[in-house]
């Protein structure tokens, strides 16, 4: 039986000084894809139920692939924010580190794909 402080319990478990930041840039994406997501709706929605032909025309206008463009960024960068924020709490040593360089490298790729399959539509 050990006879520990509660300092000494806590000795490497304080913050790790990156808390505010994190919860700033939840906030910040949170509160763009409020304004992003009904924005996209309704425009996939318009461009939807056209010839294959009128869809790539529609989505080569500037506005819906502006609003497709940063909707997808933005909402991918929020989901690798936050499976970074779990793998960081749930997930411990060589693994957590291998599974945030997979998701950040996922994320990224998720996001090349979405902006590579906007130009070839919009070109």
């Amino acid at each position: 039986m050990a006879f520990l402080t509660d300092r000494k319990r806590a000795i490497g478990l304080g913050s790790g000084r990156s808390g505010t930041h994190h919860h700033w840039k939840m906030m910040i994406t949170s509160a763009a894809l409020v304004v992003l997501v009904p924005l996209f709706v309704f425009t996939f929605g318009a461009g939807m139920g056209g010839t294959h032909e009128e869809v790539l025309a529609y989505f080569s206008r500037p506005f819906p692939a502006i609003i497709t463009a940063l909707t997808a960024a933005v909402a991918i960068l929020h989901f690798k924010a936050e499976t970074e924020e779990a793998i960081v709490d749930y997930v411990h040593g060589v693994t957590g580190k291998l599974l945030i360089v997979a998701v950040t490298a996922f994320s990224y790729v998720l996001i090349a794909a979405a902006l590579f399959a906007l130009v070839k539509m919009a070109l």
